[in-house]
């Protein structure tokens, strides 16, 4: 009897140590190193500069120089490669006729460009001033204390030249304290306490999406002073591209709809969406599953023995395993094939609204250039037109091709085609066809 008890508490011990080993196992394998050397002074709360923090963090700051000092891969529809999207898509030139972005649009090339692809830019896009600034950079903030809503009209050269020293950082979305992530833009806060949401009180997974949503969302310059503002409503369903649409239209803007610039060929006063990945995908499969940008755009990878979020954001299909893998059992070139479908679909969709686009654009400049032709057709032409490409671009101008929210994006497109097709038809009738 005694020894089965002596074998009983022989066994419980060895368990124990079996469980403590693989309790420490887990645990240097998962944790995230601060520092390889404790000697370093502290982050300091004002430091920008991505290689102090690179310091503490070396592993994460090799994966954010990844971007830079990496091959360029190019995904089917995306990927650090900047190239022309006006040859990609030479309709882009009549639909954005007489603004900036039919002489100029490149692929953006990601995070750590941010301020030297800017700064190349056509001239003519950077009249706005330094509000063209607002995301590129982590010397933003300290800009914005400074100066206050003076900052937004300021030379966009002078600042640039004067102040910005380092492309969108660690900063942007970390205390240097706590490494918490917490929000750096005024924008999002003001938009989103419109909702009755404080950020403030957002959890950690929420927060991995809120810091992005900073920048990769629609927004537009209010007022003379030119303040980044998002057009949001006072929910979630305000986000959506049609109640955008009507937020231009009314409250402010009731009286004079706002206006990015006047298409010179059927004189519609038109709308430029910039890039609403935020809101696409808000309501989406994954966002109601809990899902976060992070969880695919910095997915958590093993360096030797510990684990990161790599800080190299690109598209989730750079790292397939890491990044959908974690939820998705199917092998990785069976995900690629299902992703790239669902972009095939969205892609060949806008080209259709884009070319219907274009048709309603060459139909009211035939109706203006018309003697007799009834102006009120032609005025309600061009309001289908501004609606339809509004639409067209919303797509367009995301990041994903579609894939953020497959469901609601092929509708938006499906919309686009339909109000075109009005325009069209709007147009002809406005010529007594």
């Amino acid at each position: 009897m005694a020894k089965e008890k002596k074998k009983i508490i022989i066994g419980s011990i060895l368990a124990a140590l079996v469980f403590l080993g693989g309790a420490i196992l887990i645990y240097n394998n998962n944790r995230v190193v601060r520092t390889e050397d404790p000697k370093l002074p502290p982050i300091a709360e004002d430091e920008t500069d991505p290689e102090v923090w690179g310091q503490h963090y070396p592993r994460h700051y090799d994966s954010y120089r990844n971007a830079v000092e990496g091959p360029v891969v190019r995904t089917k529809y995306g990927g650090n490669d900047k190239y022309d999207k006006l040859e990609e898509f030479p309709e882009m030139r009549t639909l954005f006729a007489g603004y900036g972005f039919s002489e100029e649009y490149n692929e953006d090339r990601g995070h750590p460009y941010a301020v030297q692809d800017i700064g190349a830019i056509n001239p003519a896009r950077k009249k706005s001033g330094a509000v063209c600034l607002t995301c590129k950079s982590p010397e933003i903030p300290e800009l914005l204390e400074k100066f206050g809503d003076d900052f937004y009209t300021m030379d966009f050269t002078e600042v640039k030249d004067k102040y910005i020293k380092h492309s969108i950082a660690c900063s942007d979305c970390h205390d240097p304290k706590t490494m918490d992530l917490h929000i750096t833009r005024p924008a999002l806060r003001k938009a989103l306490s419109k909702m009755g949401i404080d950020v403030d009180k957002a959890d950690r997974q929420e927060m991995r999406t809120l810091v992005c949503a900073q920048c990769h969302v629609e927004y537009y310059f209010a007022g003379d002073k030119k303040i980044v503002t998002f057009p949001w409503g006072e929910s979630i369903e305000g986000m959506k591209p049609e109640q955008v649409y009507e937020y231009y239209q009314s409250g402010e803007y009731k009286d004079k709809p706002f206006v990015d610039w006047t298409h010179p060929k059927s004189k519609t006063p038109m709308l430029k969406a910039q890039h609403p990945d935020y809101e696409f995908f808000m309501n989406s499969t994954h966002q109601a599953a809990g899902v976060a940008c992070a969880d695919c755009h910095m997915p958590y990878v093993k360096q030797g023995n510990v684990k990161i979020s790599s800080h190299d954001l690109k598209s989730p299909l750079r790292n397939i395993s890491e990044s959908c893998g974690v939820c998705h059992r199917e092998d990785e070139e069976y995900l690629k094939s299902r992703v790239e479908h669902i972009q095939d679909n969205n892609y060949n969709l806008l080209k259709v609204a884009a070319d219907r686009n274009v048709e309603a654009i060459k139909e009211i400049e035939k109706s203006l250039n018309s003697p007799g032709a009834d102006q009120e057709l032609i005025k309600q032409a061009q309001q289908y037109h501004r609606q339809a490409q509004w639409l067209w671009d919303w797509m367009s101008a995301e990041n994903s091709m579609g894939f953020h929210n497959p469901e609601e994006g092929l509708n938006y497109i499906g919309k686009s085609i339909d109000f075109a097709h009005k325009a069209i038809r709007a147009a002809q009738r406005a010529r007594g066809e």
